[in-house]
């Protein structure tokens, strides 16, 4: 498995990621609430990814096994991590833990001091797991509760 910058030809496959990884992984945070799901699935597109591709200010990162995507992750150049999904097929096996280490890295080659990331249930026991800390939370994007975190890199 190695990670590596997102490129314009992988949006379509970093949507099935992102939307198969919120479908069956954040059931805790959608419920299979339709509205949730819909709202949070609504900007998952290949078009919407090509422009988060093409941002300047950030940085998608995919980790990749042979040639699946099996995570992707979003760093802006401020520290804030936005993005940070795998499928479903490469749950458990420290994709994320990975990924979550390359974007601190890119945020360190930024400039930035601390990683931001507004984290969900389903995710949040892995970042204080990772050495994040929590602000207070409340409801975030899409109706679903987030956790504000932070670390010092």
């Amino acid at each position: 498995m190695r990670i590596r910058p997102a490129e314009l030809e992988d949006a379509a496959a970093i949507c099935k990621v992102l939307r198969q990884s919120i479908t069956i992984l954040c059931v805790r945070d959608h419920k299979n609430d339709p509205d949730i799901l819909n709202a949070w699935l609504e900007n998952k597109t290949p078009e919407t990814l090509t422009r988060w591709i093409e941002d300047p200010s950030s940085q998608l990162l995919v980790a990749i096994e042979k040639t699946d995507i099996l995570a992707v992750g979003g760093i802006m150049k401020s520290g804030e991590i936005t993005l940070n999904y795998v499928h479903p097929s490469g749950r458990f096996r420290g994709i994320s833990k990975k990924m979550v280490n390359a974007l601190e890295a890119r945020a360190k080659e930024y400039g930035a001091k601390t990683c931001k990331l507004n984290s969900t249930a389903t995710a949040r026991r892995f970042y204080l797991a990772m050495g994040y800390t929590e602000g207070k939370s409340g409801i975030g994007t899409f109706g679903i509760t987030n956790y504000p975190m932070s670390k010092n890199i």
